[in-house]
């Protein structure tokens, strides 16, 4: 008997007025997976992760974490049953440090810690993501790539079931790009469940097993990172019709 998804969307549905950013989209992903969800600006893809975490709600198909349907389900109840993530645009707490923002995933998340228990968890996490012996420094103080660090750091504090990771990848130079692939290899391989959109197409070959391909809301291809890569109907979402 098939093992059951960790995550199963059904033909799920977003619209915004007249606008149908997602568009009857369905896919499963498997416990232990990293998927990767990809394709053109404003295909739908933050929408879908939006939907996933509850910050929005579908207009129409269902939405299962480990069989029970969140698909109404607010954020923060999502969060504590096991999904977590990071933004497209970096999101930190600007008056706290960073310690006590990577402590924040630890006290609303999946896996609730609390005093000295919590602030050793989320240091041991800061020197995971290579930045540890700042704690103390504000947030605010922080270069792009170290907030980023840090906001995966605080996404991992909730001990999720599915970890979301929206561009996480973007804006880093080619040093730190290989090791932000090493780093999510390292916690695929502690047995995280992910999704990750991305548009650095040698991170999606590097960590993805299944790709689900978006364009203009609908999915438009599914498979492994070669056989969507290879699809014509991808080609020309990425190229136009010329170049399919």
């Amino acid at each position: 008997m098939p093992e059951r998804p960790t995550l199963s969307i059904r033909d799920v549905t977003k619209r915004f007025g007249g606008l149908v950013a997602v568009n009857g989209v369905s896919f499963d992903l498997a416990r232990n997976e990293v998927l990767g969800l990809i394709g053109p600006n404003g295909s739908g893809k933050t929408t879908m992760l939006n939907l996933i975490s509850g910050a929005l709600r579908p207009t129409a198909g269902t939405i299962c974490l480990d069989g029970k349907d969140v698909t109404a389900a607010p954020a923060s109840e999502i969060a504590m049953n096991g999904v977590a993530r990071t933004f497209q645009i970096v999101r930190m707490l600007p008056s706290l440090t960073v310690l006590e923002n990577v402590a924040a995933g630890g006290v609303f998340g999946h896996s609730q810690r609390w005093g000295s228990e919590l602030d050793e968890y989320a240091r041991n996490l800061l020197s995971r993501v290579g930045f540890q012996g700042a704690g103390d420094a504000m947030v605010s103080t922080l270069t792009y790539i170290d907030q980023k660090r840090v906001e995966l750091a605080r996404a991992l504090a909730s001990d999720p079931k599915v970890l979301l990771l929206d561009e996480w990848l973007a804006g880093l130079n080619s040093t730190e790009l290989r090791t932000g692939i090493a780093l999510i290899r390292q916690i695929h391989g502690e047995g995280r469940t992910i999704i990750v959109v991305e548009h650095v197409m040698d991170a999606i070959r590097s960590v993805c097993s299944r790709c689900v391909v978006m364009n203009s809301g609908t999915k438009i291809a599914e498979g492994t990172p070669r056989e969507v890569l290879a699809d014509a109907e991808v080609i020309r979402a990425y190229l136009g019709d010329a170049d399919a």
